[in-house]
């Protein structure tokens, strides 16, 4: 089976972009993505994103497959690759706006005059039970809890943002061995669906540096869902203003928690590297 792809990176964070618009079903299984995903017998990237139909009005459908064949609800870089493969398979050089579905909920990015892209990430979820966690109260958010994992107690702050985060704030973001600590924290007992892991570093109130651990991926070069919560942890812990610079290993992601509206907005690039066709096999 002949697939033609694209592949696209935000900061680092790398997809496959798959041309679906025909189905409302992937062209590929999980177990297909995975060896895609391959980067020694594949194409290699941190998933594979599927381009579907709309659902209920909206303009297109995401689904994502990650490099361990696990389905997340969203992913923000992926958004923005989305949004940039959206714009060129249709022509589309100029400002203008797409209203996404995801299983996170509707995402609406805007591809901007600059050659960034901001998305509308939504609120942030705070409630233990719809992160979800056991850590506290299950109708109260989880701010500077105690867990212990990899042989010590971190202070974690959880947020979900369409899909579930695990911040910690430390003080040398160099000097964490996600190898060592990240599956740990994402497999926690206290994670009944698994959970996306930061570490951030407050560099100045508007300046935060960030490295992640994505469920599904492992250590990645960048994740915008991650940065929104990143931000919004901050705020609520009164270490960050509510606009910031957030510098991950790929590169930097401007986020706005807005005070109007509740929403996170995040602006940032999405890049094309190449395109061709794979060779998928049946299984």
């Amino acid at each position: 089976m002949q697939i033609e792809f694209t592949k696209y990176h935000g900061l680092g964070n790398d997809f496959i972009l798959i041309d679906n618009r025909l189905s409302d079903e992937p062209r590929l299984t999980p177990a297909q993505a995975a060896t895609m995903c391959d980067r020694h017998f594949g194409v290699g990237a941190d998933g594979v994103i599927f381009v579907l139909p709309g659902q209920n009005g909206t303009d297109y459908t995401m689904r994502i497959f990650n490099s361990d064949g696990s389905e997340p609800e969203m992913c923000g870089n992926g958004i923005r690759c989305l949004a940039r493969f959206i714009a060129d398979l249709e022509g589309v050089t100029e400002p203008r706006s797409y209203t996404i579905q995801t299983l996170g909920g509707l995402i609406t990015p805007k591809l901007t005059a600059d050659g960034l892209i901001t998305v509308d990430m939504g609120e942030p979820i705070l409630r233990a039970a719809d992160i979800p966690t056991t850590l506290g109260q299950p109708d109260q958010p989880v701010v500077n809890h105690s867990l212990e994992a990899a042989e010590t107690i971190w202070n974690v702050t959880c947020i979900n943002m369409g899909n579930p985060h695990c911040i910690t704030f430390v003080d040398d973001v160099a000097a964490i061995s996600l190898e060592t600590v990240g599956s740990p924290i994402e497999c926690h007992p206290a994670f009944p669906q698994k959970i996306n892991v930061e570490f951030i570093q407050v560099v100045r109130s508007d300046y935060l540096k960030m490295r992640v651990w994505e469920r599904g991926a492992g250590i990645t070069l960048a994740c915008g869902t991650g940065a929104c919560a990143a931000l919004v942890a901050a705020v609520l812990t009164d270490l960050s203003d509510r606009s910031a610079t957030v510098e991950l290993p790929g590169g930097c992601l401007l986020i706005e928690w807005s005070e109007t509206d509740n929403h996170l907005y995040m602006t940032g690039p999405a890049e094309r590297v190449f395109a061709g066709n794979y060779s998928a096999s049946q299984s």
